[in-house]
């Protein structure tokens, strides 16, 4: 690794650790990130940026770094999220969170300091054309932080053309990047089915309406829309993940309760599986003389690259790591990513980073890994360098 972004990123790396390790022991979670952005902000603002905006979005902070020749190229965004998840964490680290029950188990903590990272040196130099705007979002983590962020006016009171953010990936080595031309993740969307019965003694199931032999005929039909209602070529996943009904051993229970998720790459196959699900649900349960009561819950989107801005991340990547360290077809996950809001507001590309061996992503053992730091930095430095020109 010899690039010039490269190198100004090492010389950050030290300062970025100190950010990084600062936010992992003082976690906040979803929109309730004062203390997160409160110090985001002062960095900013001791950095130079021209502008320094909090709030948008309700907690979010957005900075403005203006190059040599603005406004006259093109403005880009680049996110970081800033929330962490509600998990005991279990590293042992002397950094290790200092709230119980709270701990940065997705990276978010390494994400900010990379974008801070390349502000710092940004704001210095101005070594590019055009604008940079470097947006800290809350709310990853089930919020949609980046939905509300664009609806009070993100992308229109800074003049955002483009946007582009990153993620780790554990399991993926150390300066190596992955990403596609588009879709990346999948969208996560939540359901509740409640089968009602009519509950009474288990030595008289005659005259009761069994909810649970209902709800294992749901369950099992539920399994027909991945193999038999969409197309077997773009994946669909349904889990139910979660069955509640009595605690007795001699009492039919009333009601049970289903809980799960289904994602999906596409809109048509999410409006396919809420359809076929309230079907056979309600179906099924009048079938039995029982009633169904289905809520069907959209989250976050298909998270989906434009072709040509993940082109240009594809090459900034290349340029700072060599050509052979960049995935170009990476396949699409089933997980999601409320990025995807702002990929529908404008054109933009998210791509992942190596993260090397560390436990997996929300587990109790995840930790970010600080040999990443340099190599996220210099992407931001090289993608704004070369892609505002």
């Amino acid at each position: 690794m010899t690039s010039e972004a490269f190198a100004m990123a090492q010389a950050l790396r030290g300062q970025a650790i100190e950010w990084r390790r600062d936010f992992h022991r003082h976690p906040e979670l979803l929109f309730d990130v004062d203390r997160t952005a409160t110090r985001v902000a002062e960095l900013l603002r001791d950095f130079g940026c021209d502008e320094v905006v909090t709030g948008i979005g309700r907690s979010g902070v957005v900075a403005v770094i203006r190059g040599r020749t603005a406004p006259a190229s093109r403005t880009i965004g680049i996110r970081a999220d800033m929330d962490a998840l509600p998990i005991l964490e279990a590293t042992g680290l002397s950094y290790a969170s200092a709230v119980s029950g709270r701990m940065h188990a997705c990276g978010h903590d390494g994400h900010m300091a990379i974008l801070l990272g390349a502000v710092n040196r940004l704001a210095k130099t101005r070594a590019f054309t055009g604008t940079l705007v470097a947006i800290f979002q809350p709310a990853e983590e089930g919020g949609g932080g980046a939905k509300v962020m664009a609806e009070d006016g993100l992308f229109e009171r800074f003049g955002i053309e483009e946007v582009y953010a990153l993620h780790n990936m554990p399991a993926m080595d150390i300066g190596t990047f992955a990403i596609s031309e588009g879709v990346m993740l999948a969208a996560a969307d939540r359901f509740d089915i409640k089968i009602l019965g009519k509950g009474g003694h288990a030595a008289q199931p005659h005259e009761t309406i069994d909810p649970i032999v209902v709800a294992n005929h749901v369950v099992g039909a539920l399994q027909t829309i991945v193999s038999r209602s969409v197309n077997p070529t773009d994946p669909v996943v349904l889990s139910v993940t979660s069955i509640h009904a009595g605690e007795a051993y001699n009492v039919i229970p009333p009601e049970v309760v289903l809980k799960g998720t289904a994602r999906a790459f596409s809109d048509t196959n999410r409006d396919i599986v809420e359809s076929r699900m309230r079907a056979i649900a309600t179906s099924i349960a009048h079938a039995f003389g029982a009633e169904a009561e289905f809520d069907y819950r959209r989250g976050y989107p298909p998270t989906v690259n434009h072709p040509a801005q993940a082109r240009i991340l594809a090459a900034a990547a290349a340029h700072v790591a060599g050509d052979t360290a960049v995935r170009r077809d990476l396949a699409p996950l089933m997980l999601a990513e409320d990025f995807s809001y702002m990929l529908r507001a404008r054109p933009g590309a998210f791509i992942f980073m190596g993260n090397g061996t560390t436990a997996p992503l929300h587990h109790p053992e995840y930790d970010f890994n600080d040999d990443a730091l340099p190599h996220g930095i210099s992407l931001w430095i090289d993608l704004v360098t070369r892609a505002s020109k």
